[in-house]
């Protein structure tokens, strides 16, 4: 029930009004059925955005981090992202993958619309990054279209770090359900999963128009901050006198 209020009461109307986004290709997202929604990932904001502008309710795989802060903020934070829609999901452990597919799997079981952000991260750059297969085997495993989606503009609207958005327009683009039961009970296949996460990257990409970076994010996160750790040990700030 909170859920649809906040869609329709609190949020909702609140996004609509900061954003004014302009909703693209609504009509390939399903009136009913399982269905997975898989987009790029540019904002904190991207997790409420699209919820807001959809017909259906989707559920998305959130980060574990949002759901175990400390003290009553923490829990506060777990319970808003709890009512938004959102299943935690850690992403550390060499058994993450296999969590996120579970409980990906249990959404559409429901015949339910599942969002999901193949990079796995949100990117930290604006650029889109190579997706992870976790997409590919729920799609076969469940065998349900994939819709790919493209949020352009909440990056200039609320880049990493920013607590209060910028007044930016911001467009939602829905593509063409993609169909993959041609591969039909081959989710063990290392080069199908590859092939179809790729083709689902490339349809987001044609619909976002970014810079393609053929790379992990996270690895290229983690690069980024290991050099700039070195540089400060390297070229330590003076104190002010």
């Amino acid at each position: 029930m909170f859920y649809y209020v906040l869609k329709y009461v609190i949020l909702g109307p609140l996004l609509r009004l900061v954003f004014r986004p302009r909703i693209e290709g609504l009509e390939h997202v399903p009136a009913t059925g399982a269905a997975i929604v898989a987009g790029n990932h540019l904002s904190f904001s991207d997790h409420f955005l699209m919820p807001a502008i959809l017909k259906r309710r989707i559920t998305f795989l959130a980060k574990a981090e949002y759901f175990t802060g400390p003290g009553i903020k923490g829990r506060l934070t777990a319970a808003f992202f709890r009512s938004a829609g959102q299943i935690p999901v850690d992403r550390s452990g060499k058994d993450a993958g296999q969590a996120a597919i579970r409980e990906g799997l249990g959404v559409l079981s429901k015949d339910e619309l599942l969002g999901i952000y193949p990079e796995g991260t949100r990117s930290h750059d604006g650029r889109l990054y190579k997706g992870k297969v976790g997409v590919a085997v729920m799609a076969l495993k469940a065998q349900v279209p994939v819709i790919p989606c493209a949020m352009i503009g909440t990056f200039e609207a609320q880049p990493p770090g920013k607590v209060i958005p910028n007044i930016h327009p911001v467009v939602i683009r829905f593509g063409k359900p993609l169909d993959f039961s041609r591969y039909a009970g081959m989710e063990n296949e290392k080069a199908i999963l590859r092939a179809i996460t790729d083709e689902i990257m490339y349809a987001i990409l044609s619909l976002s128009e970014q810079e393609y970076v053929d790379r992990y994010a996270a690895v290229v996160k983690a690069e980024e901050a290991a050099e700039k750790a070195e540089k400060a040990r390297k070229f330590p700030r003076m104190p002010l006198s």
